[in-house]
């Protein structure tokens, strides 16, 4: 009996790495985890702070996402948790540190039942039915603030806005900052659009300088020579805001004008002169005292517009000019051929101040009051830009919160009750789903270990007293950072909204189920470049006589 032999099948091309099996499961969590032990030292109020250096730019910070981001990480399976990251920052504004963590310890704590050869599938499920049980006992634990008594309810938003700023580098002036924070937030109309609170930074001063204004400004535009002999200050001015160029520019491709006579040629030039004239004229006659435009504003115009007591600023940013248009009225013209006093603007008053080192054009007292600005100070522009990150993460939170008004305990509360929780549910599990539910409860305790090791605590003592405050029935026992113990989160005002808790918690089964589905990876090899290739250089042949 003969045996054919199979003909070899060739399905990729030479030079791909193709790897798969548990071991290549194993070293995708191998990698999520070294991720991991990067940003978990920043979780918390004692977290420390990573200084970034790519290229030219130096970056310190403690913001999850933002370190995520600056590692450029190349491994396949770890850009996940990148990616995790900057959904929950683009959906809550904060936890992306939690996320990360959380994901880690997912991840970590299934190593041994995948060494064991238990099915990732299985696992799949255990972990979200877990995540789905959690977030059922979430909605049960929250608790709803009235959003009716307006002192409570600002006492809330202040109480999150301290919590988010508790673990930044502006910490030692949180109360000053959420006090800044909730005013901004409350300022806006219920939509709670935060592309209308405008941040500027001007380096200098201390941080305390900083300040909040109920309006908008920007920082003094480019301004050609006559831009001095401007009023900068009006009293309920109409303010124009165009998309037209106001300036006297060369043509950008050839032009070529035949003329019969020299007296011809200042008749071209007279053209040109008109038409800038006619359009300066329709916007002095409109009765716009103050004129906003996208593009440039020539000397001549700069000019023109001083002559008669009027006010410009070209090169306008596109966010700063949608937020003048929310606070004023004004309405973005890009012809002047209807501009009438229905697109015209106006504000209670109009100034330009100098801040610090720059000059800053102010519009207060505005009619729809829907904008607000912030202007940050600080010693190093590394500082200033680290507020910023800062305060994102706190206008977010607060602007959840006023969006919900559910909070629950931060401090790891809130995850070790639910640890508690699960671990009780997993019992009534049979088979296989057991301990994988009873992984997902041993996790969540990764947060209050990791406040109290990032705070130099003994965080093995510290977890083990929480535990055994919420077996006794204390729901809401945390981490005290204060006094190196235990404590009662709700009481010692340490709030969280309930969103940024379930995000975080969804976000993080998501990830680990990723990773987990992941059996197989196949990397293909370069594409050539074709200025790879060397060209082999020509052989010397001698001179030819």
């Amino acid at each position: 009996m003969s045996h054919l032999m199979q003909p070899r099948i060739v399905l990729l091309k030479e030079g791909v790495d193709a790897s798969q099996g548990k071991g290549q499961l194993l070293s995708n969590i191998n990698a999520c985890e070294a991720v991991v032990s990067i940003v978990r030292t920043t979780l918390g109020p004692r977290g420390m702070d990573k200084l970034i250096h790519s290229g030219q730019a130096v970056t310190i910070t403690n913001d999850g996402a933002t370190i995520i981001d600056l590692l450029d990480i190349v491994h396949p399976a770890a850009k996940v948790l990148a990616d995790i990251a900057k959904s929950q920052d683009n959906e809550v504004g904060d936890g992306t540190t939690s996320v990360c963590v959380l994901t880690g310890e997912f991840l970590k704590n299934v190593k041994d039942l995948i060494e064991e050869n238990l099915h990732p599938h299985i696992i799949i499920e255990g972990y979200r039915a877990a995540c789905t049980y959690a977030l059922n006992q979430l909605e049960d634990m929250h608790i709803s603030v009235d959003t009716k008594d307006e002192k409570k309810f600002r006492e809330l938003l202040h109480k999150c806005a301290t919590t988010a700023l508790n673990s930044k580098l502006v910490c030692s002036q949180r109360d000053y900052f959420a006090e800044i924070v909730v005013n901004a937030v409350l300022h806006l109309d219920e939509k709670r659009d935060i592309r209308l609170i405008g941040i500027n930074k001007v380096a200098g001063g201390s941080m305390t300088d900083s300040f909040m204004v109920p309006g908008v400004c920007f920082k003094k535009t480019f301004s050609y020579a006559g831009f001095e002999q401007q009023p900068k200050v009006f009293d309920n001015p109409k303010i124009a805001m165009l998309n037209v160029e106001l300036e006297l520019k060369a043509e950008e491709s050839t032009l070529e004008i035949k003329i019969s006579d020299p007296s011809q040629y200042q008749a071209v030039v007279d053209a040109e002169w008109k038409i800038i004239y006619d359009k300066l004229d329709k916007i002095s006659a409109s009765g716009a005292q103050i004129v906003l435009s996208k593009l440039p504003i020539g000397d001549l115009a700069t000019q023109y517009f001083a002559d008669r007591g009027i006010f410009c600023a070209g090169r306008m940013l596109p966010d700063e000019m949608e937020r003048i248009s929310a606070a004023t009225g004004a309405v973005l013209q890009t012809s002047l051929n209807d501009l009438t006093s229905s697109v015209l603007g106006t504000c209670g008053h109009f100034e330009e101040k100098q801040v610090g080192g720059e000059r800053y054009n102010f519009f207060t007292g505005c009619p729809n009051s829907r904008a607000v600005s912030l202007i940050l100070r600080g010693g190093s522009e590394q500082f200033i830009a680290e507020t910023h990150r800062s305060l994102h993460d706190a206008i977010m939170i607060v602007k959840r919160t006023a969006q919900h008004s559910k909070i629950v305990g931060g401090g790891g509360s809130t995850e070790m009750e639910l640890s508690k929780r699960l671990k009780t549910y997993a019992l009534t599990l049979s088979g296989k789903l057991q301990p994988v539910v009873m992984a997902f409860s041993k996790s969540l305790e990764v947060i209050p270990r990791q406040i109290s090791e990032n705070a130099g605590f003994d965080s093995t003592d510290c977890v083990n007293e929480i535990r055994r405050q919420h077996l006794i029935g204390n729901t809401w026992a945390g981490v005290d950072i204060e006094n190196e113990g235990v404590c009662d989160a709700i009481e010692s005002f340490i709030w969280e909204p309930l969103l940024i808790k379930s995000n975080a918690i969804k976000a993080a089964t998501e990830a680990a189920c990723l990773v987990l589905s992941i059996d197989e990876t196949v990397k293909n090899p370069r594409a050539e470049d074709p200025a790879d290739k060397k060209v082999a250089p020509a052989p010397n042949r001698g001179m030819r006589r």
